[in-house]
């Protein structure tokens, strides 16, 4: 449970990118030798892909809570299981990796947050184009090559995943592979550069052409994961949401330029350091349109989190989700807190109401357990969330850090297997 109304004070340190670090650990499967990752976020997606890879017979152990070593020199199998691989949508970068080292992949389709179709064509059509053979059957994604080779691929449109797994599935192949229209998100940069501090040669990550010369082998390394820019910006929002004061430190401030352009809008004040960003708002929150676009646009992933904070602001809001079809499933959630928002398709109208007030929600997903999350912050008596689950899989410690922060926030485990947050 939270009790809203509090102000946030303080600093609040960013774990490592949860998207980057789920698409790096696959990619120690290209490598035949032993990886050392630092800044590994510790949260429930991270465990199930580490679990993927001791499965597939992966050695890995924890030297402390968040630096992995990972040595992939003798998987002994290309087909995780199911019941694991449906616990995450990242779990497809197993197709490109496995299918990069081996020629052979044999895994389900992947789960994660429900929120839109998200079909891994371009996914398939890269990999074919390297000289795979891809079939679905029986709700296994078979890929299998006698080997790679090079390839020029024009991704229909902006995909971080597409873009990450045929990196991946490219590194080993003979040749030059060029991607085009390819994603520029930092994390997409993060894996690129872990695969060449592992020995790959991979260039142009963070533009629109990347160019991937295939090496023969790759060796091993160590590598500190990017921090989370989603996380970050998170925070950024709690802080304007509470008329707060907190530096956000271990951040790439160029990573948060567009949330930060919001926040000001918004009449929060922003203020860029090297490392750290500080946010602070004493004026009311002003309305803004936002439309989410690939990077280095408004992020999807704080969508949910900004219409919470908008939900409060004066005058009309307007957003556009541009990147996923049907992202606005939390909208219910939040109008149970008197949030006055409409849908229409991939399009919201927020008309601000003066203050929230605390109710019984639920998260529907990652990053829509956020969002309940900054409602119940700025709601005026107390909130108990449910399903924090979803939360989990992409927050480190949420609440500890929101309760340093100065929130009254609790969580306990309840006889049945939902978690809840209790006051006491």
């Amino acid at each position: 449970m939270i009790i809203g109304g509090k102000r946030l004070v303080g600093d609040v340190f960013i774990s490592g990118a949860k998207n980057a670090a789920v698409a790096v650990i696959p990619a120690t499967i290209l490598v035949e030798g032993t990886c050392r990752i630092e800044n590994i976020p510790s949260i429930d997606d991270v465990t199930v892909i580490v679990d993927l890879l001791k499965y597939l017979g992966a050695k890995v152990k924890f030297t402390d809570k968040h630096t992995l070593e990972i040595n992939c020199e003798k998987l002994k199998g290309f087909s995780p299981p199911h019941d694991m691989v449906r616990k995450l949508r990242a779990s497809y970068y197993l197709i490109g990796a496995l299918l990069g080292r081996f020629n052979h992949a044999e895994v389900p389709p992947p789960g994660g947050c429900n929120f839109g179709t998200r079909p891994i064509d371009m996914h398939i059509k890269g990999f074919e184009a390297l000289g795979a053979k891809v079939n679905i059957d029986k709700g296994i994604v078979e890929a299998h090559a006698t080997k790679l080779n090079s390839a020029q691929i024009f991704l229909d449109l902006v995909s971080v995943g597409a873009t990450i797994n045929i990196m991946l599935a490219a590194v080993r192949a003979e040749g030059t592979t060029i991607i085009e229209n390819a994603a520029k998100e930092p994390h997409v940069v993060d894996v690129a550069n872990f695969l060449n501090a592992m020995g790959a040669n991979v260039k142009g990550a963070g533009t629109d052409i990347i160019k991937i010369k295939g090496v023969e082998k790759m060796t091993g390394g160590t590598y500190t994961i990017i921090p989370d820019q989603i996380e970050a910006g998170t925070f950024m929002i709690a802080a304007a949401a509470t008329a707060g004061d907190i530096v956000v430190r271990n951040v790439i401030p160029k990573h948060l330029e567009s949330i930060s352009a919001k926040l000001v809008e918004m009449n929060a004040v922003v203020e860029e350091y090297d490392d750290s960003i500080r946010v602070t708002r004493n004026l009311p929150l002003q309305k803004a349109n936002i439309k989410t676009l690939p990077y280095p646009g408004f992020p999807t992933d704080l969508q949910p989190q900004i219409v919470a904070l908008l939900s409060v602001a004066q005058g009309t809001s307007i957003i556009t989700e541009n990147v996923w079809d049907n992202r606005f499933q939390y909208i219910d959630e939040l109008r149970r807190f008197g949030a006055k928002i409409n849908v229409d398709g991939k399009v919201a109208v927020i008309e601000g109401v003066e203050s929230l007030s605390g109710a019984p929600v639920k998260a529907t997903d990652l990053r829509a357990g956020a969002s309940m999350v900054i409602a119940a912050l700025m709601a005026k008596g107390m909130t108990e969330i449910h399903e924090l689950r979803h939360i989990d899989r992409g927050y480190e410690n949420l609440e500890q850090k929101l309760r340093a922060l100065g929130a009254q926030i609790v969580r306990r485990e309840s006889e049945e297997t939902d978690i809840v947050g209790e006051v006491i």
